[in-house]
């Protein structure tokens, strides 16, 4: 089967999934959801945590993913028994991604003609634990920053994922009921607060 064959028929069941209900919302993840980045995203943890002399298993980072950075850096802290001032490191991590991965950003091209397809059929939007910074960088790389009608980051709620707090943030800013969500997601993080939000959902990497 060539990757083209591969992808269509990935996208013909994420879409059969998708009209089973008649949604008004579709909220996507960003980084191992819409763009194929997390081993980028892997790297630039990895070079963070050398500056402060961790030899980082980035394992950690397909565990926990969804969850905002700074919380990232705090269970490294814990595993790790370090002290690295969270926000420096988020910080840190960040600028290195920025300056040496995100250029290097593909698109998941079967969630992104998902989006492509549902412009203007369903509100869409982007939840993600990333920083605003950064998701809009990897959304404009990929060239969807102009399709999104809500963004919701790292820093834009209380809690993050697992929390069911960024997607009723953006549940509300459409106006679109929970129940009448879909999310599309990669980890078991966002999962979790899909759940927790009252959405449903679907785990892309499953497919």
């Amino acid at each position: 089967m060539t990757t083209d064959t591969l992808a269509h028929n990935k996208l013909e069941i994420l879409t059969q999934i998708s009209h089973q209900k008649n949604y008004g919302a579709y909220l996507y993840d960003c980084d191992g959801t819409l763009a194929d980045n997390m081993p980028m995203h892997k790297a630039a943890y990895r070079h963070a945590a050398a500056q402060y002399g961790i030899d980082l298993d980035t394992a950690i980072i397909d565990e926990l993913a969804g969850w905002p950075t700074v919380l990232i850096a705090e269970e490294i802290n814990k595993r790790y028994g370090t002290h690295v001032p969270t926000h420096e490191f988020a910080t840190a991590k960040s600028a290195i991604f920025l300056e040496h991965y995100v250029s290097r950003t593909q698109s998941v091209d079967f969630v992104v003609q998902h989006l492509k397809n549902h412009i203007g059929q369903v509100r869409i939007g982007v939840v993600s634990g990333g920083s605003r910074k950064t998701v809009t960088r990897t959304l404009t790389t990929i060239g969807l920053i102009d399709t999104i009608e809500t963004l919701v980051c790292a820093d834009d709620t209380e809690r993050g994922k697992p929390y069911p707090d960024p997607f009723l943030s953006a549940a509300s800013q459409l106006g679109v009921a929970p129940r009448d969500c879909l999310v599309f997601e990669d980890g078991n993080p966002g999962v979790q607060g899909a759940i927790a939000a009252g959405m449903d959902w679907v785990r892309i990497d499953e497919i």
